[in-house]
């Protein structure tokens, strides 16, 4: 309980970016959840592992709450969503259960590489060709897959990939940041599974786990995540994003250096 505090203020970050920018939360929320499961001397062989399957988990409620509020304002491409959905159920449970076996510090490397990718794709923005549209069925799948596997591995509920690669084919940038918050529930969902199979009867885990999901750090996450979401999409729906998307690839580039460096 004496942990819960900190649990709260991170699902509170976790919340309002997940609502504002549709990202899910995972790369920023996951180098602070490393931060205080070290502080409580968790394994540290499975911090990692567990700062990522709790994320992914807390995601589920977080999404729902973000895509209420961004549909709401009719911020939601449904035909995207649709066409993508079976790629991203497919990839996130792959990635879910390959994540459970991969070693810790390489695991580090594939998360901090992907969350360098997502700041960069937040600093550096490209004006597509006006012709370009999204890929039919077959390309959809591939690109959900794609997206929703590698979400699963660092629980960054595949926006710092959907919205670049929705914004490169001509979708409107809010448009985008809705449908993302969208795809966000599946990935959640497929990925969730993963890692609470891949870590299920591991015997090295500490009491009041699902799997790899930490239910002590899942419960003050969500509990403020859900009541932030709608905050966070207001915002976006009201003023320019652009500032505040450098602000958070600049935190992106911080915490996940600081989280390679501490792990390695």
């Amino acid at each position: 309980m004496e942990w819960l505090t900190g649990y709260l203020a991170i699902g509170a970050v976790m919340g309002f970016f997940a609502g504002m920018l549709g990202i899910g939360g995972g790369a920023l929320v996951v180098p602070l959840v490393i931060m205080l499961f070290e502080a409580q001397g968790l394994p540290r062989e499975h911090i990692l592992h567990l700062a990522v399957g709790t994320a992914m988990a807390a995601m589920l409620f977080t999404s729902i709450s973000s895509l209420r509020a961004h549909a709401a304002r009719g911020g939601v491409r449904w035909e995207v969503f649709r066409r993508i959905t079976p790629g991203i159920l497919f990839g996130g449970l792959i990635g879910g259960l390959v994540a459970g076996i991969l070693p810790t510090r390489w695991f580090a490397v594939v998360f901090t590489g992907l969350v360098y990718y997502a700041a960069m794709s937040m600093l550096f923005e490209r004006k597509p060709k006006p012709t370009r549209q999204l890929p039919g069925p077959a390309g959809m799948f591939v690109a959900g897959a794609a997206i929703s596997g590698f979400s699963a591995l660092v629980a960054i509920g595949g926006a710092v990939m959907s919205i670049p690669l929705m914004v490169f084919c001509n979708v409107p940038i809010l448009q985008a940041i809705g449908t993302a918050a969208a795809i966000g529930f599946p990935i959640a969902l497929s990925g969730t599974a993963g890692y609470v199979l891949s870590g299920w009867g591991n015997a090295g885990l500490p009491p009041y786990t699902l799997g790899y999901v930490y239910l002590p750090a899942l419960a003050g996450i969500v509990g403020a995540s859900t009541l932030v979401a709608p905050a966070g999409a207001a915002v976006a729906h009201r003023v320019q994003t652009k500032r505040l998307r450098q602000i958070v690839a600049v935190l992106f580039f911080v915490l996940a250096t600081r989280m390679l460096f501490k792990l390695w």
